[in-house]
Parts: C-alpha cells; sequence; structure tokens
C-alpha cells in the first residue's frame, strides 16, 4: 500500500480492522464499502478482523512444525541437520520438504 493511509494500515492494521467494525456497527456501513474506501481488501478485514486471538490453521501447523523440528534437532544432541531431521518428520507421516526443514531451522534461534 502507498501513501499516508498504507502507511496507517501498516502501523496499527488492527486499528483499521476495528475502525471498520466500528463504522458497520454505528452508521450501518458494509464493511465492503469501508474497505473500499480504506484501500484494503475484504479478505484483508476478515484476516485482521479476527487476529490475534485466532492463529489460522496455517500458522498453527507452522508452530507445531517448529516444535518437532527444535525436538529432532535437540534429541540428536544438537547436531542433526535438515535432512535428517526430514526424515524423522517423515516418519512420524509429515509432509514436509527438506527446503522447509531448514528454512524453519534458520529462523529458529535454538537451532
Amino acid at each position: 500500500m502507498h501513501g499516508p493511509l498504507g502507511e496507517v494500515v501498516e502501523r496499527d492494521p488492527a486499528g483499521v480492522a476495528a475502525r471498520i467494525v466500528d463504522q458497520r456497527t454505528e452508521h450501518g456501513i458494509p464493511h465492503t464499502v469501508s474497505c473500499r474506501a480504506l484501500g484494503v481488501s475484504p479478505s484483508w478485514f476478515h484476516k485482521w478482523r479476527r487476529c490475534p486471538a485466532e492463529p489460522t490453521k496455517r500458522e498453527v501447523g507452522r508452530t507445531m512444525l517448529e516444535k518437532r523440528i527444535s525436538h529432532f534437532f535437540h534429541a540428536s544432541g544438537d547436531t542433526h541437520g535438515s535432512p535428517r531431521i526430514t526424515l524423522d518428520l517423515w516418519a512420524e507421516g509429515r509432509q514436509v520438504s527438506v527446503n522447509t526443514v531448514a528454512e524453519v531451522m534458520a529462523g529458529l534461534e535454538d537451532c
């Protein structure tokens, strides 16, 4: 998003979503109209309306994956890399690529 309004959305997305809800509640303005006026998509609004109370399925899955990767890394004495940990995850029935495991490991402080 560009311009001053885009900066507001980036700085305080939950506040913008709350403002859209307020417009609907207080003035009966449909959220689609408010979204258009503020330059955000309705899907963006729905995402931020429920944040942070409800993480997405993808976020929950990513958190679980991070926990399992950390578990296998520490269980190996902090020696196994992404190829070996991927095999451990596959043995659990998880469908994940070596590249995804490497990316997650790079983002974790304890790996």
